[in-house]
């Protein structure tokens, strides 16, 4: 694991393979191993010839954490991947985030459009616009004690997956009560690089691919059937789309 400092804050990462790159993003309380390298991503990618290079979002992972909730705005987050770039010398690349990386994934390609050179949003489509309610609940469900005080479904959900990938339940709940924004259509809209939306079909926390698509001029999208949020991010079908999607940007490198 390495380590670079993000204008004050400690960020981790790691990189593998060769050729073109492709930065990752992972989810709320996940990390790079368990969003990417344990759901074989980062073997199908570099076996596809992509340099891989993953970030720990602030909070997560390796990388610091923050207990201030205004130093998690999804923007924030986008400047981290943009230095991270920085960092390793990566002009432009193709950025890949999942459920809440991608909505980083989206803000990087808005603040820095001559950076990405094409994204894929997963896991977040049309709730990317409207919103995904529930923050408090799922930060409550963090800050308490134990597990048997969580009552909430879906925040119990949350909690049970911090707990699994020994999350620092504290930085998560600051990270949850400021990271949701809502992105304005308008600036969608006005993104030119190929976009590819991937979701699952019962994903109630992505919300409706098309709503996404809809907005983004010449976007793709593609439905994963009978996945959910939790299971959609390791899904075949997923990486099928995505190396399809990445043969049409350009030819991988021989291995």
């Amino acid at each position: 694991m390495h380590k670079f400092n993000s204008a004050g804050v400690d960020i981790a990462y790691e990189e593998w393979g060769a050729g073109p790159p492709i930065l990752l993003i992972h989810g709320f309380a996940s990390n790079i191993y368990v969003n990417w390298r344990d759901t074989s991503w980062v073997k199908t990618l570099t076996h596809g010839g992509y340099r891989v290079v993953a970030i720990d979002n602030r909070g997560h992972g390796e990388s610091a954490k923050l207990y201030d909730s205004e130093q998690y705005s999804a923007p924030a987050m986008a400047d981290d991947a943009r230095r991270l770039m920085d960092h390793l010398q990566i002009e432009k690349a193709v950025v890949m985030g999942y459920s809440m990386g991608a909505r980083i994934s989206a803000f990087l390609t808005m603040q820095y459009p001559e950076r990405v050179s094409a994204a894929i949003f997963a896991g977040l489509a049309s709730r990317m616009i409207t919103g995904v309610g529930g923050s408090e609940e799922i930060a409550q469900a963090l800050e308490a004690d134990n597990l048997a005080e969580v009552t909430d479904r879906d925040a119990r959900g949350f909690r049970i997956f911090a707990d699994s990938t020994k999350s620092d339940r504290k930085a998560l709940a600051a990270c949850i009560r400021f990271s949701r924004v809502k992105i304005k259509p308008e600036g969608l809209a006005a993104i030119t690089c190929p976009v590819l939306v991937v979701a699952g079909e019962k994903d109630e926390v992505a919300g409706d691919v098309t709503g996404l698509t809809s907005v983004i001029p010449g976007a793709r999208g593609v439905v994963l059937a009978n996945r959910n949020h939790m299971n959609a991010v390791g899904d075949s079908g997923y990486k099928a789309a995505v190396i399809d999607f990445l043969k049409g940007l350009h030819k991988p490198a021989e291995m």
